[in-house]
Order: structure tokens, then C-alpha cells, then sequence
């Protein structure tokens, strides 16, 4: 049974921290009512790895970040601080999807 998600996620966000990116991969998990163990495999990394990452915990690799990411249609995009587009976007945490 999925749950809904009841507050508003931003579509883009300034990342500060890895539990930013955290939060954000189980919001998109979730949107797409998928299992944690569900989508691990449809990601082809392991149950532990995704948890570890949507917990935030340090220790996973970039290339396992980028395929969960790529999976769930996300994408890691690198710009300056300053950029405009930057300037606009939500900076507080995310409400937490739990």
C-alpha cells in the first residue's frame, strides 16, 4: 500500500547536504508508488544501498548515486553558485518523506 505524499515537493532543489538528495530520491520513489525493495531491483542495486542513500549515510559511490538518480528520471545537475537560475530555487530541507 502506498502512502500519499501530502506536501508539496519542489521539482528542482539546491542540494546542501546528502540527505537533501536523500530526501528527494524516496519523494521521487514514492511519487511513482514503488517499494523501496521494488525499486532497488528495478535500479539493479541493492535494498541496503538505496536505504543508505535515501537515509542519508555517507559511503555510497557516485557511480551507484547517478544509477539510482537515472532510474527514478532524475538528474544531478553542477552549476555556480551564483547563477541565476540557482537564486530562485529552494534552499530549506524538504519535509521528510518517511
Amino acid at each position: 500500500m502506498s502512502q500519499a505524499i501530502s506536501t508539496a515537493l519542489p521539482a528542482v532543489q539546491t542540494i546542501r547536504e546528502l540527505a537533501d538528495v536523500g530526501r528527494q530520491v524516496r519523494a521521487h520513489r514514492k511519487q511513482q508508488g514503488l517499494r523501496i525493495n521494488d525499486a532497488a531491483a528495478l535500479i539493479c542495486v541493492s535494498v541496503d544501498l538505496l536505504s543508505r542513500l535515501e537515509n542519508g549515510a555517507g559511503g555510497i559511490r557516485t557511480d551507484k548515486l547517478l544509477a539510482v538518480l537515472d532510474g527514478l528520471g532524475l538528474a544531478l545537475v553542477i552549476a555556480p553558485k551564483d547563477h541565476e537560475l540557482l537564486q530562485r530555487l529552494p534552499t530549506g530541507p524538504l519535509a521528510d518523506f518517511a
